[in-house]
């Protein structure tokens, strides 16, 4: 398995256990060269969106990755965490709508990562 898809299921595990709402995992390899895969998540509150971004970047530390950049906690309203090859997109309802980073980026491939599959 490449470290990219690793990265992922690691992260999307950790959004999993933070009842992250409406996880979609986006390989956009074929699109850009800003990272591998984009995923994007939200949570029903700045303190869930939070707690879920401290989840992430524990997991993939722990696991050894390095966060090259985040922005937006303080906020909790939309977090950017950079790890290089994966970027995790966390936002809280309202501004997920808003934005709609899945319509921005149509063009990448949505890859499954549910149980099972």
């Amino acid at each position: 398995m490449n470290q990219s898809l690793e990265m992922t299921k690691i992260a999307y595990k950790a959004l999993e256990e933070k009842l992250a709402e409406e996880i979609k995992v986006l390989d956009i390899r074929s699109i850009s060269v800003i990272a591998d895969y984009f995923i994007i998540a939200n949570g029903k509150n700045k303190n869930q969106v939070q707690a879920i971004v401290d989840n992430v970047q524990d997991a993939l530390q722990k696991a050894g990755y390095e966060m090259k950049q985040m922005e937006g906690y303080q906020n909790g309203t939309w977090v950017l965490i950079d790890f290089g090859d994966i970027v995790i997109h966390i936002f809280d309802q309202e501004n997920r709508l808003f934005y709609d980073l899945e319509r921005i980026w149509k063009d990448g491939v949505e890859v499954s990562l549910e149980e099972g599959e």
